[in-house]
């Protein structure tokens, strides 16, 4: 539990009860959520019939759409009051996940190699030691599965539109939702997946046009990016 910002934990648990509000600070994640699905589903070879772990599951967005694809999904996440968003909204809208209030380290310990799939999307810049996570991401998901992670670049551009434009100007976001120099290089990362046993097999760029309010995958990394991986051995 060391690896915890209890700060974070009551930001969102503050405004848990709009998870699956689409007009709310959380749009931008149902917005982005098909394009996570597919990028998901291409770096796992297909989702059908796999064990999948959400870390980092908030409210349930991508577990769910991760098991309308035909996963059988656990998602994880620290903020009670978000997996309680969670739970009710998968009874309420008959799909099947399950959902567990424990930290992915101790859920690497608990047990190894379980899963065929394990994303971690969003979370890595809200937590002190991403190290730690990617490390636990890669001991839980089995020799040969698949790891994805998205999180923010660390540049100027990022803060310009991330931090100064996503939050003050355009207001799609709450002031303070994140902390820019908690922001990972995609090198930064890629190194922590390599020191995690795993092999980096893509880097894709997330980008937004806010004329269209479209969001679109691509070469661009400069600002959001999402990493696919494979465990070694």
């Amino acid at each position: 539990m060391s690896n915890v910002d209890q700060a974070e934990l009551e930001k969102f648990s503050q405004v848990a009860h709009k998870w699956w509000d689409t007009s709310s600070e959380f749009k931008p994640l149902h917005d982005i959520n098909p394009l996570r699905l597919d990028y998901i589903s291409q770096q796992a070879g297909g989702l059908a019939g796999k064990r999948v772990l959400d870390v980092g599951c908030g409210g349930g967005i991508l577990s769910e759409g991760l098991a309308r694809a035909g996963a059988e999904v656990l998602g994880i996440d620290l903020a009670k009051k978000s997996l309680k968003v969670a739970q009710l909204h998968a009874l309420e809208s008959g799909v099947a996940v399950s959902y567990r209030c424990v930290a992915v380290e101790d859920l690497a310990a608990e047990a190894p190699g379980s899963f065929d799939v394990v994303t971690c999307m969003e979370m890595l810049e809200h937590v002190p030691d991403p190290q730690s996570v990617v490390r636990a991401c890669a001991t839980l998901v089995k020799p040969g599965g698949a790891v994805c992670f998205s999180t923010l670049n660390r540049n100027l551009k990022s803060y310009a539109l991330a931090v100064l434009g996503a939050e003050y100007v355009l207001n799609m976001l709450p002031r303070g939702t994140h902390e820019y120099a908690r922001f990972l290089k995609p090198s930064e990362l890629a190194r922590m997946a390599r020191h995690a046993g795993l092999d980096v097999s893509d880097i894709c760029g997330m980008s937004y046009n806010p004329l269209t309010q479209v969001y679109r995958l691509g070469e661009d990394s400069a600002v959001n990016y999402l990493m696919g991986c494979r465990r070694i051995g």
